[in-house]
C-alpha cells in the first residue's frame, strides 16, 4: 500500500517504525535521490510530497517520501486538498508517501476520510500517566521490538521510572541491551535499578505528595523529572488531570452517587477500578481544598509561560500552596 498515516503523540515509537518502514524499503545505495523528508508545516513543502511521491523510483529498491507534521488530516487550505485528491490514484506501487502527524486525524475531513479508505494508518499514542498497565505494556512492547526480554518486575520498575518520556525509553533499553549482553535469561529489576540510578518517580507521585501535604517532597520530585528532561509543562498537564479526577470523584461523591462505572464515566476515566484507589487517596479531603491545588498549579503554569525558570515556578507554587494550608478558607478571596 502506497499511503501511510502515521500519527499520536508516542514520537519516540513512531520514528522507531517509521525508521525501520524506510530501511525495508529504500535500497541504501540509492537513499540520496530515492528518499525525501519534507515539513508539512510549510505548504509548499507539502504540495511538492504530493509531486515527489508520483515519481518512480530510480535504481533499486523503492521512492519514499516521508512529510512530516502533514496537514492533510488537519485544517489546510482547500488548493492543498484539491492537489491530494489529484496525486492518489497517481502514486506508483514502488512508490510510499508517509504523512505523519502527532494529532489524531480529524475524521469529519473529507481528505480524511478519502486517504483512510486507501492508506495504511498506524497510532502511536502514550497511555494516560495513571494507567500502570498501559505504561508497563508500552514499555514490553519496545523492548520486544529491540528483542529484549524483561522480567514482569524490571517492565514495571522501568515503566515507573521513565512515565511518558519515549526518547529516554529507547535510550535506557539501549542501555540495557548492553548491559544484557549475551546473558541467558530476561532483565531484571535488579538491572533496571543499576542502571537508572535507583531513581524511580513520575508526575503521578508528585500529585500523591502535594495531597498528602508534603510539598518538600514534591519538589524533589520534580526537581528529578526536570533532571531527566520531562517538560514542564507536561509535568503541569499531567499534575491537572490527576487533581481533576480527584475532584471529580470528591464532588459525585459527595453528591451521593456510588457506582464506580457512572462516576468513572462522568470524571472520563477509563477503568472504573481506579475509583477506588482514589476513593481512598482523597479520604478526608475537600472540594475546597482539590480547587486550591488547581489554583496554584495554574499559577505554576502561568509563571512558566512567561519564562520562568522552571524549578522556582514549581517551588513557588508549592511552598505557597503548603503555607496556605492547602485550601483557602470557605468565603474568603483566595489569597495571592
Amino acid at each position: 500500500m502506497p499511503i501511510h498515516l502515521y500519527w499520536g503523540d508516542d514520537e519516540a515509537a513512531r520514528q522507531r517504525a517509521l525508521a525501520a518502514r524506510i530501511e525495508a524499503l529504500v535500497d541504501p545505495a540509492w537513499a540520496s535521490i530515492n528518499l525525501s523528508r519534507l515539513d508539512g508545516a510549510d505548504p509548499g513543502q507539502a504540495a511538492q510530497a504530493l509531486e515527489e511521491a508520483r515519481t518512480p523510483p530510480f535504481g533499486g529498491g523503492a521512492r519514499v517520501v516521508v512529510l512530516q507534521r502533514s496537514p492533510f488530516c488537519q485544517a489546510h487550505p482547500a488548493e492543498l486538498a484539491t492537489q491530494l485528491e489529484a496525486a492518489l490514484e497517481l502514486i506508483p506501487a514502488d512508490g510510499h508517501l508517509f504523512l505523519v502527524s502527532e494529532g489524531k486525524p480529524d475524521a469529519r475531513l473529507r481528505t480524511t476520510k478519502r486517504l483512510r479508505a486507501v492508506a495504511e494508518e498506524r497510532s502511536f499514542t502514550l497511555p494516560p500517566i495513571w494507567d500502570g498497565a498501559g505504561q508497563i505494556e508500552r514499555v514490553e512492547c519496545a523492548a520486544r521490538e529491540r528483542g529484549l526480554a524483561l522480567a514482569p518486575e524490571a517492565a514495571e520498575a522501568l515503566a515507573e521510572a521513565i512515565g511518558s518520556d519515549g526518547l529516554r525509553l529507547a535510550s535506557e533499553l539501549e542501555k540495557l541491551a548492553l548491559h544484557a549482553g549475551s546473558a541467558a535469561g530476561p532483565i531484571t529489576a535488579e538491572a533496571v535499578a543499576a542502571l537508572i540510578g535507583g531513581q524511580v518517580t513520575s508526575s503521578l507521585a508528585v500529585g500523591d505528595a502535594l495531597l498528602a501535604q508534603r510539598p518538600a517532597e514534591a519538589i524533589a520530585l520534580v526537581e528529578a523529572l526536570l533532571e531527566a528532561n520531562e517538560p514542564a509543562l507536561r509535568i503541569v498537564a499531567a499534575l491537572a488531570s490527576q487533581i481533576r479526577g480527584w475532584l471529580w470523584v470528591c464532588l459525585l461523591e459527595r453528591s451521593g452517587e456510588q457506582d464506580v462505572a457512572v462516576i468513572a464515566k462522568a470524571a472520563g476515566i477509563g477503568n472504573p477500578k481506579r475509583i477506588y484507589v482514589m476513593r481512598k487517596q482523597i479520604r478526608g479531603r475537600t472540594p475546597d481544598q482539590l480547587l486550591a491545588l488547581l489554583r496554584r498549579l495554574l499559577d505554576v503554569e502561568a509563571a512558566l509561560k512567561r519564562g520562568a525558570d522552571p524549578g522556582d515556578a514549581f517551588r513557588d507554587g508549592f511552598l505557597l500552596a503548603a503555607a496556605q494550608g492547602w485550601h483557602d478558607q470557605p468565603g474568603h478571596a483566595p489569597r495571592r
